[in-house]
């Protein structure tokens, strides 16, 4: 699996089925459409990629449950992050039940929008971190979706859970298209200070603006999270389809390469594909298993 570019963060909706509140936005309206694996699989054999993650997209187990169908029978989806209630006494339970599925395996983390959450330290909530004793009890990892808001809350999280994996979405949404801001910068060292956390170089594209952006505007950013989490924590992701906003697939990966490539060829070799292999303890030999 080490040898495979793995795009780490993707993601599957169609707004005609289901409701997903945060595209009520009038400025998501060129993403308010269906999105599918037929979409994206030409993406991805255009771009090198050999396989993705699925990542949730609402707070809907159905949608996990239909995510991991979609994974079973779609080769190039090696993993799914999906959703359960964190809060939910009978969490246990529900991860079992998407475990035991026969395509339950594919199940290899868990988020939750916690930075949409009126309550910045949400995360740390009693009845929330029962739910990732859960989580961590069956082997799986977590994602956090925050902003510096957040990070606080996820660093003494992710201190109460030391044998936990977690991974950061979207090196946690730097604000770009105000330019670099220290705020972020050194919450997000306090969290990296963490070993058990991974960090996706993933959707930073469109936290800058949206017309006016390249590789040059991404770089500090990327270069503050590569001094944070080194070589063996940085994971690719496209963010796709949220990164057409910004830009095609294409461009989101070559720019994201680009910065990338600067930390090192080591960094930018293991961001494309080991790092998320570790994180989400992907076993299958290759994409077709």
């Amino acid at each position: 699996m080490s040898s495979l570019v793995i795009d780490a963060h993707q993601h599957f909706w169609d707004p005609a089925r289901a409701h997903y509140p945060w595209m009520a936005d009038a400025a998501l309206t060129p993403i308010r459409r269906a999105f599918g694996p037929d979409d994206l699989a030409p993406l991805l054999a255009a771009n090198g990629v050999d396989a993705s993650i699925v990542v949730q997209c609402r707070s809907s187990i159905d949608e996990t449950e239909g995510f991991l169908a979609i994974a079973a029978a779609t080769p190039f989806v090696v993993g799914v992050v999906g959703w359960v209630d964190l809060t939910d006494p009978a969490v246990g339970a529900h991860l079992d039940r998407l475990q035991r599925r026969p395509d339950g395996g594919k199940l290899v983390g868990i988020r939750h929008q916690a930075h949409d959450e009126a309550d910045a330290d949400w995360l740390s909530r009693t009845d929330v971190r029962r739910g990732f004793a859960a989580v961590f009890e069956r082997g799986l990892a977590y994602d956090l979706l925050v902003r510096s808001r957040e990070l606080p809350a996820a660093t003494a999280v992710v201190h109460a859970f030391p044998h936990g994996r977690f991974v950061l979405d979207h090196a946690a949404k730097p604000p770009i298209a105000t330019g670099f801001d220290q705020h972020w910068a050194d919450r997000l060292a306090a969290l990296a200070a963490c070993p058990n956390v991974w960090c996706k170089i993933s959707g930073l594209a469109t936290e800058a603006d949206w017309r006016d952006w390249d590789a040059e505007r991404l770089q500090p950013a990327i270069d503050h999270a590569g001094r944070c989490f080194g070589p063996d924590r940085l994971i690719f992701g496209s963010d796709w389809p949220v990164c057409l906003l910004a830009g095609s697939y294409d461009r989101i990966k070559a720019a994201t390469e680009t910065c990338l490539a600067t930390l090192g060829a080591t960094a930018l070799d293991k961001a494309r594909g080991a790092n998320a292999q570790h994180a989400y303890r992907l076993t299958t030999g290759d994409p077709g298993c």
